[in-house]
């Protein structure tokens, strides 16, 4: 039977040696035995890299979503990832996941942190970034506390045009801490500014958050949304960064700070995760940013060092101070992240959004002559995604697009009320002239037959 382990049987008798067994059974004899192989299993005869890669191609292919054009959104995206990006994900000196205790020595790591960092900023159009949260809901989070403890005012206000998950997940943080949260009235599914006012009227309010684009995948009026938020209150932006090549950068746009999901500028989808939170802000909100900064300075030699700073308020070393218990920078999803952006460089983000931008607007047009079938909130700004209005259930129709091979959602009455009838479709780069034109086919077809 081959071998796939890297192992010489000289390096197994040393090893064996050293650490006082004699054998590889009496190495594994603390594991139950019901739980042990009595005899390695036959995995057959070796095989050559590229007949090994396409037997589990075909593998991977049994998977219940393989071969789907997927048209799904809501908040993860199924984008191309360059060939360059995984093998340099792959170099020893930036592989590892680890948060750095010791970090002067992971000099890797820490320029990919910062490196990390400088980009978020200057997307943003803010001058501070953190080295990254978990993921988009807890970044959400993370900010209403933040700005609760930065203003001590008890009062979030959020967009009813937030993801709805990222709304849940911030009232499982803010009702420990006293936080009451006020949903903003939507007018045509967008944020509608003239009742901000109204609506938080004598309100002690922290923050005022909006998504950008929102949970529908329309554009929002940032810049008026904040400036009608109360006095004293930070505006909070949950920007998507793939957006961000057309759209203009929150910072300039009067954000205190600007929070969010990385996934769609360098992972993979993945079963919901791991993925990528991150947060920029202004500079008066430094001390109190959670998870970790990384500096640049120079040694007594005038090199060019990496310096983990700030870190004196996290849970390792003063617990009962922490501004968080967040406790990892999510270190290789982060470096994910920097090398996509720093392979696709401003021109190519801006590419990416006009492409998505243009396909987007084509398929929209197309559905929208279908019989029945027209945009939930039409004549309204959306950017590569969009809230569909079907005259049958929109369930119904998800499921008979995804036998036909298109996935399409999430249905919006899983989140709303009343929206049973309305789903979301995403359009990325990956989607083909051809494949917008299939969906239309598919899902004429589908509403052919369930007229029938």
């Amino acid at each position: 039977m081959p071998s796939y382990l890297p192992h010489t049987p000289e390096d197994i008798a040393v090893m064996l040696r050293r650490i006082g067994v004699s054998s590889m059974d009496d190495l594994f004899k603390d594991v139950p035995a019901a739980l042990r192989h009595a005899s390695a299993p036959d995995v057959g005869a070796g095989l050559d890299e590229q007949t090994l890669v396409r037997e589990f191609t075909a593998l991977g292919d049994a998977n219940l979503a393989a071969g789907l054009c997927c048209f799904a959104g809501g908040g993860v995206y199924d984008r191309y990832l360059p060939a360059a990006q995984r093998a340099l994900l792959g170099r020893g000196e930036f592989l590892t996941a680890y948060t750095p205790y010791q970090p002067e020595v992971s000099q890797g790591t820490l320029q990919m942190t910062f490196e990390f960092q400088s980009m978020i900023a200057e997307l943003m159009a803010l001058p501070v970034a953190t080295a990254g949260l978990y993921d988009g809901s807890t970044a959400v989070a993370e900010a209403a506390l933040l700005s609760r403890a930065a203003t001590r005012r008890p009062v979030v206000a959020i967009s009813g045009a937030l993801h709805p998950e990222y709304g849940g997940v911030l009232a499982t943080y803010a009702l420990p801490r006293g936080v009451d949260i006020v949903s903003l009235p939507l007018t045509m599914g967008r944020t509608d500014p003239e009742q901000i006012r109204d609506t938080l009227d004598g309100r002690p309010v922290a923050c005022v958050i909006v998504q950008q684009p929102n949970f529908f995948g329309l554009v929002e009026d940032v810049e008026r949304i904040l400036a009608e938020r109360p006095d004293g209150s930070l505006g909070v932006v949950v920007a998507d960064p793939a957006t961000l090549g057309v759209l203009e950068a929150p910072g300039r746009l009067g954000a205190d700070l600007v929070v969010g999901e990385a996934q769609d500028v360098g992972l993979p989808l993945s079963f919901g995760g791991p993925y990528l939170g991150y947060m920029a802000a202004q500079p008066a909100l430094l001390h109190r940013l959670p998870g970790r900064i990384c500096g640049l300075g120079t040694d007594r030699g005038g090199q060019r060092g990496f310096v983990l700073t700030l870190q004196g308020r996290e849970q390792h070393i003063r617990r009962a101070r922490a501004t968080s218990n967040i406790c990892t920078n999510q270190a290789f999803c982060a470096l994910a992240v920097s090398i996509y952006l720093a392979l696709a460089g401003p021109q190519g983000l801006a590419e990416l959004g006009e492409i998505c931008l243009r396909r987007a607007h084509y398929l929209a047009s197309e559905l929208s002559r279908l019989p029945g079938v027209c945009l939930t909130f039409p004549d309204q700004p959306f950017f590569a995604e969009f809230s569909l209005h079907l005259p049958r259930s929109a369930r119904t129709v998800q499921e008979a697009l995804r036998s036909r091979g298109y996935l399409v959602g999430p249905v919006l009455g899983d989140f709303f009320p009343g929206m049973e009838r309305d789903i979301l479709v995403a359009v990325t780069e990956r989607r083909q002239r051809d494949e917008l034109d299939g969906l239309v086919a598919a899902l004429e077809e589908v509403l052919a037959l369930v007229s029938a």
